[in-house]
């Protein structure tokens, strides 16, 4: 008999993926957390039935929403992340020796315990000395913070259940006063695509808008996020994305890369013109 896990993504559309074993399934007091194994996608992380990551793409992911930012400021030495109970942003911060300090802040102390006994390459970075995890609501966590961080990243789950707060005024606001004079903000943005993650698409980049100087959005492909096609977004007091890329730094560091280089960080803020409508962009 084949077993297979099955996210809906909307009420028309639904993603399948053949299942050769469950390893856990866990109803916290946050959310539900499943996780599977599977002979294309290798293990995958599941919460609340939407997949998170799998072990055969979750390098795209991991890499574009950290070496963005990275690259245009070189300088960044402390990090606040939101989220990302799994690791994989942390490993990548944890591959910049110019890094001194990361904070993390994951609301589901399970979903990390979980992730270290089922995807220990994943989550092996936060041991690193460097990081400092908080088991706390993030929203509530950075209330307090003033001109603290060079870099947030908001590796959040969807608008939905313990991810809702990440998505509003007062959160983004809060965001802008952690961060320094030449911080910048990066955040999963949703996808353009499907009309529930298109609506929260909008909103988050207008409420950013409102908050920060400059604000744009990137695209990646994860074959397994609804539609496959992804934004993250880019906002901050001073740098701009693509005109203050540090190209030559970046080289100099000789990081290795499955998916992201500086070809690909100049042309992922290239966005189709049905994107740029939903932003309010002006179309050339």
């Amino acid at each position: 008999m084949e077993y297979w896990f099955t996210e809906q993504h909307t009420d028309n559309v639904r993603f399948s993926i053949r299942t050769d074993k469950q390893l856990a399934s866990e109803e916290t007091e946050i959310q539900r957390i499943d996780i599977f194994t599977s002979p294309e996608f290798g293990k995958f992380l599941v919460l609340d039935g939407c997949i998170m990551l799998t072990e055969k793409d979750e390098f795209i992911y991991h890499e574009m929403i950290v070496h963005v930012p990275m690259a245009v400021n070189p300088k960044i030495r402390k990090v606040l992340v939101i989220g990302a109970g799994d690791g994989g942003t942390i490993r990548e911060l944890c591959r910049y020796e110019t890094i001194e300090h990361i904070d993390m802040v994951e609301i589901d102390q399970r979903v990390v315990e979980l992730c270290q006994e089922h995807f220990p390459n994943l989550s092996a970075s936060l041991s690193d000395p460097r990081v400092k995890i908080y088991y706390e609501d993030g929203l509530k966590f950075i209330r307090s913070r003033k001109k603290e961080y060079d870099l947030i990243i908001v590796d959040s789950t969807d608008p939905v259940g313990p991810g809702e707060g990440l998505f509003t005024k007062e959160f983004y606001g809060n965001c802008h006063n952690a961060l320094k004079d030449d911080g910048i903000l990066v955040n999963q943005h949703e996808s353009p695509y499907y009309s529930f993650n298109t609506k929260a698409m909008q909103r988050a980049h207008q409420r950013i808008r409102e908050k920060f100087k400059i604000a744009r959005v990137y695209q990646a492909h994860i074959p397994t996020y609804p539609s496959g096609y992804w934004l993250f977004g880019f906002a901050s007091k001073t740098f701009d994305p693509v005109h203050d890329l540090d190209e030559a730094a970046w080289k100099r560091l000789n990081l290795k890369m499955k998916y992201y280089n500086t070809s690909l960080h100049k042309g992922c803020f290239a966005i189709p013109n049905y994107v740029k409508e939903l932003l309010n962009y002006e179309i050339e």
